[in-house]
């Protein structure tokens, strides 16, 4: 299947699955909403330019703010991780060029630690970006930080649980591009 199909196909079960099942559970949205959506931007390939990252982020946002009816917010937030992976992919596995052997960030082709770090940042850079914007304003410090790292847990609970269930196979490419 050639990664534009499969993209594809990510890009509606992702939406779905986060407007139809995540964003219904009702005992959650109290103060804990579980977050799967942007776990797209992440497993997009490498050789993705920024520029066609960011874009693709912002439509992947956009359509979800389109389901949710928010003006916006998950666009912003999609968009600020998609600018920010590319930073945090080359640092954390620049020594051993895994963009250019394998296709997108997975366990497989970063390794279990540099994939969880990858995963926990952008995930807390993420949730504090759409808390943020949804609060904007910081009138208990407290209440938007427990917001944000529970929010956090549950959704990188709900991450673990989605690479374990759905394991991406990644092969190894040689010289051939």
């Amino acid at each position: 299947m050639s990664d534009l199909v499969k993209n594809t196909i990510r890009f509606i079960v992702f939406i779905l699955v986060q407007v139809f099942v995540l964003h219904k559970i009702p005992p959650l949205h109290q103060f804990v909403v579980p977050y799967l959506y942007f776990l797209y931007i992440l497993w997009l390939p490498f050789n993705m330019g920024r520029t066609w990252l960011m874009v693709v982020a912002f439509l992947f946002g956009l359509s979800l703010d389109y389901f949710l009816v928010t003006p916006g917010l998950h666009a912003a937030a999609c968009v600020f991780i998609a600018y920010i992976r590319p930073f945090l992919v080359n640092l954390l596995i620049r020594q051993e060029g895994a963009e250019q052997s394998y296709g997108a960030p997975s366990p497989a082709s970063m390794g279990w630690a540099p994939y969880s770090v990858f995963v926990l940042v952008l995930t807390v850079l993420h949730h504090g970006y759409l808390v943020f914007l949804e609060w904007m304003q910081f009138g208990n410090f407290w209440y938007f930080l427990g917001k944000v790292f529970a929010t956090t847990a549950v959704s990188l609970l709900l991450i673990l649980i989605t690479e374990l269930l759905f394991y991406r196979k990644e092969r190894y490419r040689t010289n051939a591009v």
